[in-house]
This record gives structure tokens, C-alpha cells and sequence, in this order.
């Protein structure tokens, strides 16, 4: 990590020692503070240099040239938080500070890159057939259905990556070769993939007696027919915090009765309830499991993970859900794949 305290200075140091500091750094950047370490303002490279354009001389105390409103975060907040506001706000240095704006850290984009690199494995579940997809997937793997500019399963693996998450093992199996060939090993897209290949149907948890090695760390595993702007370091820490031995996310799902729904009791009519909406939660395909669950798993055998969590749940073991309020589309059907390029701009570009 940089030495962030060799880049704070006080409003009276002048251009031409900001210059100094700055050069010695390396890093483009200075923070102005007062002598409490609150925060006053930033200096880049390119503020001194309209500073010096508008005929400033060198001996002119920085705080003519810093940037008296510069984007910082609070301490409190989570880590992840501060990575997705870079990210976002397309930074390359990010000032901490307490509730007294008082510094605590400095943030550097490509330090907090190198920092998130997570040593948790994602498993994608791209072996379906996608019947309910024909013709579309007649010769194409579902997952590998273009949506916007680049097949599902891209979308997904970028949206991991982009959270810092680069070990991926791709479950395939009904044309395996298209997928094999578009992927290869990961290293065009900067991250490690690897295959798990089925030789019959095994549903999305039985794959995972396949699996050379046991993961160490808890893992994902998702259905590679997914789009979803899910925060999976969210996930992540709620699987920590919690404990869990495997957490399931989930979805609300609403559905409209188009009758009036009657309650009797024997021959007596008891009320009429016109259209009622009816909320349940659903599983939306998207999985963190502890490296012990993997024991409950049958050895080359269908089974599907609904029936791991029943076996789980059985067994007494701390089963969590994770309540989904991002966007999320399960492409199943022709008219979700419509849906997902009709989105496909306003959430992923």
C-alpha cells in the first residue's frame, strides 16, 4: 500500500514544494490538511499546472490551487462501499476520513484492485439444454447467448471479476466445445477458468462432486443463465457474519389471484377478497457455500441444489437466505431473453 502520510500538507506549503512531494511520490496527488489532520482540499499534477497557467509563482501557498470540495468517504462504511464508489465515480485516489474529517486512510484505485482480489472460486452451471429457448439454443449453449454485445455467461464473469473474484470453474456439458473454445483458460478476460465436464445430467449441486479440488474458502456457485446487478461482496460478508454453512439468495415474487378468493367455513361464507396479490419468496439461482457442504453432496449423482438445502436444513446445520432488492432476470423463456436485450443498456453499460 502507498505511504499515504508523505502526501499530507498544510495550506502554507507552497507550489513548488507540493511539486517536490509530489514528484517524490510518484503518485499525481497531494492532500491538504490543517493541523487538527482535517481534510481542506486535494492537488493533482493537473491543478498546479492551471495554477501555474494563470501565472501563479511558485511561491504561492498550495491552498490557492487545491480543490476545496474533493469527493472523500466516510470511515465507517464498509470496504466493498468504497471500491463501488471508485468505481463508479471513475477515481484514482480516495480520501478516508472520521466523522471530524479528520484523515484516516487514502484509497489508491490500484491498491484497492490488487486488494480485492478474493480467493473465493465461482462455479457457473452452464450444462443445460435451454429447451425452453428453441431454436435459439438448437446451436448455441444458453449461456452462451449473446445479450447486448457478449454471451451471458461473459456478462456474469465480468460483474465477479469487476468484485475482485477471478477463480472460475465453468460446469458444461450439452455443446461444451463452443464454450471450451470462446473461454479457454481466462486469460483474455484476466482471470483463471477452469471446467468441470458432465458425462450425464447431475443438476446444479451433484456437479459438484466432480470438482478436482476442494475449495478452502466459501464459494459461489450460480446458474450461468443469469443476469443480476447483485453486490457480491454483500453476499459475501452476510455469509460471514452469519455463519451460515450455505445461503441460498432469494427473490420476491409477486402473483395476482384474477378472482375474488373466498373464505367459507363449511357452507358459510366468511369474506371475498377481490384479486388478492399474493408475495412469496423465491430461489434465485445464486449460491455461497462453505467447503463442508460439499460432504452432504452424493457422489455422481443427479441432485439439485434445493435438495442440498433440504439435506442441509435436516441436518440442523445454520442455512441462511439472502433477500435479493437488485436487479435480477432468470433468461428461461424467449420472451426473458427479449426482456434481458431490452435492459441490457440501462443496467449494464
Amino acid at each position: 500500500m502507498k505511504k499515504w502520510k508523505e502526501i499530507l500538507i498544510l495550506p502554507k506549503t507552497t507550489i513548488i514544494q507540493t511539486m517536490d512531494i509530489i514528484n517524490r511520490s510518484s503518485l499525481q496527488f497531494a492532500v491538504v490538511i490543517n493541523e487538527n489532520m482535517q481534510l481542506l482540499g486535494t492537488v493533482t499534477d493537473g491543478d498546479i499546472r492551471r495554477g501555474l497557467l494563470k501565472g501563479m509563482p511558485l511561491d504561492t501557498p498550495i491552498q490557492k490551487v487545491m480543490n476545496e470540495s474533493p469527493v472523500y468517504e466516510t470511515s465507517e462504511k464498509e470496504p466493498f462501499y468504497f471500491k463501488e464508489s471508485m468505481r463508479k465515480r471513475n477515481l484514482k485516489q480516495l480520501p478516508i476520513v472520521n466523522r471530524e474529517k479528520q484523515i484516516q486512510d487514502i484509497l489508491f484505485a490500484e491498491d484497492v484492485a490488487k486488494a480485492l482480489q478474493k480467493e473465493n472460486t465461482v462455479i457457473l452451471m452452464a450444462g443445460g439444454l435451454g429447451t425452453r429457448l428453441r431454436p435459439l439454443t438448437d446451436n448455441f449453449p444458453k449461456p452462451m447467448l449473446k445479450v447486448g454485445d457478449k454471451p451471458i455467461i461473459e456478462t456474469i464473469i465480468d460483474s465477479f471479476k469487476g468484485s475482485g473474484f477471478t477463480n472460475f470453474i465453468l460446469s458444461v456439458n450439452y455443446k461444451k466445445e463452443i464454450i471450451k473454445d470462446y473461454f479457454q483458460d481466462g486469460s483474455l478476460l484476466g482471470v483463471n477458468i477452469s471446467y468441470i465436464e458432465e458425462t450425464k445430467r447431475l443438476g446444479t449441486a451433484g456437479a459438484l462432486s466432480l470438482l478436482d479440488e476442494k475449495p478452502t474458502h466459501p464459494f459461489f456457485v450460480m446458474n450461468g443463465d443469469l443476469l443480476t446487478k447483485i453486490n457480491y461482496d454483500q453476499l459475501l460478508h452476510f455469509h460471514n457474519e452469519t455463519n451460515s454453512m450455505a445461503t441460498m439468495c432469494v427473490r420476491e415474487y409477486e402473483y395476482q389471484i384474477p378472482y375474488g378468493v373466498i373464505e367459507i367455513d363449511n357452507n358459510r361464507l366468511l369474506s371475498i377478497e377481490e384479486k388478492p396479490v399474493h408475495k412469496s419468496f423465491v430461489n434465485a439461482g445464486i449460491y455461497l457455500l462453505s467447503p463442508d457442504v460439499l460432504k452432504f453432496v452424493p457422489e455422481n449423482e443427479f441432485y439439485d441444489m434445493p435438495q442440498l438445502f433440504r439435506m442441509l436444513m435436516n441436518n440442523g446445520e445454520n442455512v441462511s437466505a439472502f433477500p435479493l432488492r437488485e436487479y435480477w432476470l432468470d433468461i428461461g423463456r424467449l420472451d426473458d431473453y427479449e426482456k434481458a436485450n431490452g435492459e441490457f443498456k440501462e443496467f449494464f453499460l
